[in-house]
């Protein structure tokens, strides 16, 4: 079987197995029962060298002697527990001693998986030891694809970071031309309405490729904030009335107890507003969004967003879920959510989401100063 690497190459398939005996005979006798092609075979005479055998070579198995000088078979085990590089390796004893529970119960409690008795039947211990090789190369075949998986997700989201970066200076010029398309040609109301189409069309895709710019920033650990003293309250105004221009239908109350100005980022401030209003607006029905800044100067700032509706308990504890579809139709890449969820982490807070009675309420508590 051979296993391949996250870059396709082919690794070494060969399986170590350990086998400790102070008895050189037994040694010879071991290893010449078990030989076989893709096994390599450590063998040591003391609990010292199977020490160092184990800090140069990975082991699917040790077979371990019990009587040995020095360091029995029980203690080489408890120091294989303790150490991080094998501390999952199987282990199996091996014993010439008549068969006592109370030893038996103290090889297993050291972590062995098994105690056999010498004289030792060749199929028996053959049986034993195919069946943790065969384990041990499914765990490394399972490594080596999540390591191939990771691989390509990363891939992927750096394609998406480059890509949707890229896009956005064609988008840009798009919506120029539409503007200029708009004031040069004639005000026919078919050939207005058609720029209208195009104009609206151009920003909704800028707005999806800004959220999938956030989203591989969040991703890929490369979300940076540029903090500063703000206040929420004067942020808040300013996105209530962008959204109230873009839905005039929509009712939406700005309510501020106390004092609203912290340290943090403007731009993601906005954002995580603009996000938990625009969701309420379009999800709300025709009852107003209230949106709720409360506290004290030496305590966080909550943010409350509510609107009319109920939230299916089935999604509550998905909702901040990236590419989660919303819980009416989807009018976006499902980001939207999970962009304010992310933001307001970066600000110290815990965004949750709940229904009372018969409204859904957004809450986060901001901290006053940046991290």
């Amino acid at each position: 079987m051979n296993l391949i690497d996250p870059a396709g190459a082919p690794t070494d398939d060969r399986v170590n197995l350990l086998i400790v005996d102070d008895v050189p005979q037994n040694l010879v006798a071991m290893e010449a029962l078990l030989r076989r092609d893709g096994l390599n075979i450590l063998c040591a005479g003391s609990g010292a060298q199977a020490l160092e055998l184990l800090l140069e070579h990975e082991v699917a198995l040790a077979l371990l002697d019990v009587h040995m000088p020095e360091i029995d078979g029980f203690s080489l085990a408890e120091l294989m527990r303790g150490s991080q590089r094998s501390r999952d390796v199987p282990i199996i004893f091996l014993t010439a001693s008549p068969n006592d529970p109370v030893r038996a119960f103290k090889g297993y409690e050291t972590g062995a998986v098994d105690f056999l008795h010498k004289p030792i039947e060749p199929q028996v211990i053959m049986s034993k030891v195919n069946v943790f090789i065969e384990m041990y190369q499914q765990k490394q075949l399972l490594k080596a694809r999540n390591h191939a998986l990771e691989h390509a997700l990363k891939l992927n989201e750096t394609m998406m970071a480059v890509l949707t970066h890229d896009l956005r200076t064609p988008l840009a010029a798009i919506l120029l031309c539409a503007d200029k398309l708009s004031l040069d040609l004639p005000d026919d109301i078919p050939v207005q309405r058609t720029l209208g189409h195009l104009e609206n069309s151009a920003q909704r895709m800028a707005r999806m490729v800004e959220q999938l710019l956030d989203f591989s920033k969040i991703r890929t650990g490369g979300l940076r904030l540029h903090a500063t003293d703000c206040d929420l309250a004067e942020l808040a105004a300013v996105v209530v009335a962008e959204i109230a221009r873009a839905y005039p239908q929509a009712r939406i109350d700005l309510q501020v107890d106390g004092d609203a100005r912290l340290q943090g980022d403007p731009d993601r401030l906005a954002q995580l507003l603009s996000n938990l209003i625009g969701n309420a607006v379009l999800h709300g029905g025709d009852a107003p969004v209230l949106v709720r800044l409360a506290g004290d100067r030496d305590a966080p700032l909550r943010l409350q967003v509510r609107n009319a509706g109920q939230i299916p308990h089935t999604l509550l504890p998905r909702l901040f879920e990236p590419f989660k579809a919303s819980f009416h139709d989807s009018r976006g890449l499902g980001l939207g959510l999970f962009i304010a969820s992310e933001f307001a982490r970066a600000h110290g807070g815990t965004l949750v989401a709940q229904n009372l009675d018969a409204t859904v309420v957004f809450e986060t508590l901001l901290q006053r100063r940046s991290r």
